[in-house]
């Protein structure tokens, strides 16, 4: 096979719809046999010849989108480096200021579904390409607007969502299909390793940019070039794989896809891969709230505490608290995943369930440091950063983690969609509103008490205080992952394996016992 970009850009398979069949050899619970042959891991040759990539054109690839991946999130932090200067710029309160990341998710989370569908059944490396360049021409028009037009700054803030929707649901499915097994958690580490730095980068590039320049306009100008290198990298170095193939036996028929609806009906009843997105929901909500207000309250914890001028109209505000804050979330980041991802193959070799498990004990255990995070900052800012530090490591955990169970509980053929759906509920109830919710609440506490820094620092810090419960409700998630995950990750092997088979809506079914009750299963499942 070649490794091809010969796959049509607009083609589609025709639809079938879903529904697991529980006479099906090797399914727990079913009317045939309980075991089946666990799938063959191919050695690089073997992977060589499926995808039609070698080993070293494969790692380019891991290593571009891994270049991509840093540049959006560094884009998405770079407004976050700057965010006292967008105030007083457009003079705007704390709610107005958490609206500009709320309206960035809400957009990104619209289109995840749109370029999920399109994933699983186009050319990826295209549609990634066009995703790409449209946001670099955004990001570059939203350094431009004046004072007066705060709408339009949020129109292009959301517009930017076009981007992200494209890579963020396409790019670990292009993984997935060049490596499997060991290999897979490594490069998937590896891919996620640019989030945190990414991010960390964006507040560092915010803050100095601003600082040479003078000028916080031009901390957006950076992101758009690096963009255009993205583009070539992306049409020049990367090849479309076949889907799938890696984890098919040689014999195996390759996989169709199936329509939208099926595959939405097929992700609603796998319950590893919801309880996942729960609790990757609650990494959403705590670092979407601490990306944005984080720097922000460290400001203004060293202002109650004397240690740096507050910040005042026409004045620029200190920058200081923004680069410490991403040097952290970057270490952290680089630390937490590779801790995860480490713990988890070593835990895996004795316990089938330890990602979920890791994932739950790096949430459980981040929310208690993050708390005192905040109650320490009136005290001692160099306190408040230690905390943030053991936080945010613990909460880094979960980043390449929570991807790898995504796709060896999806089928090939879904796991675009399924990126796409964890987006959506990830942002819907998580980063989309949290800093918005955290402004509100920061507001609306504020003005129950007398104008001062103070009473600015004290409804920040309270409102922050709620990441740490959503923190502990997205552990119970995971714990609750660790019940079914052995299950899922099974029958989605059988079904890649050509095991198992999905049931059409004209099949004809009977009833028979399983049991000792009546179950209506298809009449080809059943042996005359």
């Amino acid at each position: 096979m070649s490794g091809s970009d010969t796959a049509p850009f607009l083609s589609q398979a025709d639809d079938t719809d879903d529904g697991p069949v529980p006479g099906t050899p090797g399914l727990p619970g079913s009317l045939g046999n309980s075991k089946a042959e666990d799938p063959e891991v191919p050695d690089r040759e073997g992977l060589q010849r499926i995808t039609g990539l070698s080993a070293g054109r494969s790692a380019l690839i891991v290593a571009v989108l891994c270049y991509i991946n840093l540049l959006n999130y560094m884009d998405r932090f770079t407004v976050a480096g700057v965010l006292p200067d967008i105030e007083q710029f457009f003079d705007i309160g704390d709610s107005s200021s958490g609206l500009i990341q709320t309206v960035f998710i809400s957009s990104y989370m619209v289109l995840a579904p749109v370029f999920g569908y399109l994933g699983d059944r186009y050319n990826r490396k295209y549609l990634m390409c066009g995703g790409i360049a449209f946001w670099s021409l955004v990001t570059l028009g939203s350094s431009f607007i004046p004072r007066e037009r705060f709408w339009l700054l949020l129109l292009t803030r959301g517009l930017v969502g076009v981007g992200e929707a494209s890579y963020s649901t396409i790019a670990p499915t292009l993984i997935a299909d060049l490596f499997v097994a060991d290999q897979r958690s490594r490069m998937l580490s590896v891919f996620y390793f640019a989030i945190p730095v990414g991010s960390g980068l964006g507040y560092i590039a915010g803050s100095k940019v601003k600082d040479v320049a003078g000028d916080w306009h031009w901390a957006l100008r950076v992101t758009p070039g690096l963009g255009v290198v993205a583009v070539l990298l992306l049409f020049l170095v990367v090849r479309e794989p076949p889907r799938g193939a890696v984890e098919r036996h040689s014999d195996s028929p390759p996989l169709s896809p199936t329509s939208w609806w099926a595959d939405l009906r097929a992700l609603a009843r796998n319950p590893s891969f919801i309880l996942s997105s729960l609790g990757f929901t609650a990494v959403a909500f705590v670092t979407g709230s601490l990306a944005l207000w984080a720097p922000a309250f460290l400001l203004r914890s060293r202002v109650v505490l004397g240690e740096t001028p507050p910040c005042l109209p026409g004045d620029s505000c200190s920058s200081s608290d923004s680069l410490i804050f991403g040097l952290i979330t970057c270490l952290t980041g680089v630390l937490g995943v590779g801790l995860g991802v480490e713990i988890s193959r070593r835990l895996r070799r004795s316990n089938p369930r330890a990602d979920p498990l890791v994932c739950a004990a790096g949430l459980l255990g981040s929310a208690p440091f993050l708390f005192l995070s905040l109650a320490c900052a009136r005290g001692s800012i160099v306190a408040t950063y230690i905390f943030i530090f053991i936080g945010e490591t613990l909460l880094s955990m979960n980043w390449a983690i929570v991807a790898d169970i995504l796709l060896y509980v999806v089928i090939p053929t879904r796991r675009s969609t399924a990126e796409a759906f964890q987006i959506v509920l990830s942002h819907l109830l998580g980063d989309a509103g949290s800093p918005y919710l955290i402004g509100l609440i920061s507001d609306h506490l504020r003005r129950n008490w007398p104008p001062s820094f103070l009473s600015e620092f004290r409804a920040l810090q309270f409102s922050l205080m709620l990441c740490a419960f959503v923190g502990a409700l997205g552990g119970a998630a995971f714990l609750g992952t660790a019940i079914f995950i052995e299950g899922d990750r099974r029958w989605a092997q059988l079904h890649v394996q050509g095991l198992l088979r999905e049931a059409g809506p004209t099949d004809d079914r009977i009833v028979v016992p399983q049991r000792g009750r009546s179950t209506r299963v298809p009449v080809s499942s059943v042996l005359i």
